[in-house]
């Protein structure tokens, strides 16, 4: 896998899936959800912020709330490369990971301000902000390769031959 860098937006605890996706927007097409992505965020006005490419940073229990499926597809759709959170709501971390979006769980937040940016190598666990390596537990090689996969359906088609 990759070393993933970007533009650094950090959240605070608790980010909820009615704040990464609000309920409204369930509603619209399918391939549209990216538009929303982020939409019901309190405090920060997304959009101002993001740019494609960017990695979000969190704290606590990033993914609560209901568990539709919808929330990490937005965040993909919206090409968000990473988000990093001390902890994951864990239906919303195996969501994100079965569709191929990046999530790993590591308190990085620590002296990041929205606009950092950072290098990640999520194999050896590293994180480099302005020049100053950080290390964290790896992300789990299982993990890595279905994100290598582009997520569970296609790891499990290719590992089986499936090519149609």
């Amino acid at each position: 896998m990759e070393v993933i860098q970007g533009k650094v937006i950090v959240l605070g605890d608790d980010v909820d899936t009615d704040q990464i996706l609000p309920g409204y927007a369930m509603a619209e097409p399918y391939d549209q959800l990216g538009r929303f992505a982020m939409a019901g965020l309190a405090g920060v006005d997304f959009k101002t912020v993001y740019e494609p490419g960017c990695i979000l940073v969190a704290g606590r229990n990033f993914g609560c709330g209901s568990s539709r499926e919808q929330a990490p597809i937005a965040l993909r759709q919206a090409q968000i490369a990473l988000v990093i959170a001390k902890g994951f709501a864990r239906i919303f971390r195996r969501n994100s990971i079965n569709i191929g979006l990046p999530v790993w769980a590591a308190d990085v937040a620590d002296g990041l301000k929205t606009g950092d940016r950072i290098e990640v190598d999520l194999e050896k666990g590293t994180v480099t902000v302005n020049g100053e390596v950080r290390q964290f537990q790896p992300m789990a090689e299982n993990v890595v390769k279905t994100l290598t996969y582009g997520g569970l359906i296609p790891r499990v088609r290719a590992e089986l031959g499936i090519t149609d």
